[in-house]
């Protein structure tokens, strides 16, 4: 599996929203602060395109993506939540692992790859089960760290 996306311990914490909107607005600021990008920008473009159809993946996890100018390469972030949101998920099940990825404007099949590859990693079974364990942001970081070095190799 190739991993198209720059992730960074920085990218990756907790948060404790209440909605399907407080997770985009908390996703929005953690990726616009580590990454140095425009807050609202980035909130509008993420809110804009959970409209046309929720990034609820299933199984607890989402994936709320968007494409913005100005950036070089896809970038990511990562959010566990204190409690489970209702994402609108074509299961029904609420999230409770989100996955934010964020891709130049122009970067249609880069962009679409890296979705797939983030896809593919949230369906395997361990994975879920240990991010869904993990009690640290360092923990959390770790366990996505090695598994895309281990499927980068």
């Amino acid at each position: 599996m190739s991993f198209h996306f720059k992730i960074v311990p920085e990218a990756v914490g907790f948060a404790d929203p209440r909605s399907k909107g407080e997770v985009i607005e908390q996703l929005a600021a953690l990726i616009a602060q580590v990454y140095a990008l425009d807050r609202s920008t980035l909130e509008t473009r993420l809110t804009e395109r959970e409209a046309i159809g929720s990034t609820g993946f299933g199984r607890g996890v989402a994936i709320p993506h968007a494409r913005i100018p100005g950036l070089k390469l896809p970038i990511a972030g990562f959010l566990k939540l204190a409690r489970p949101v209702d994402f609108g998920s074509a299961d029904g099940e609420p999230v409770n692992l989100v996955f934010g990825l964020v891709s130049p404007d122009q970067a249609g099949a880069t962009h679409l790859q890296a979705l797939a590859a983030i896809s593919r990693l949230m369906r395997e079974e361990s994975v879920h089960l240990a991010l869904s364990a993990a009690r640290s942001e360092e923990e959390l970081f770790g366990l996505l760290a090695n598994v895309i070095d281990r499927d980068a190799a």
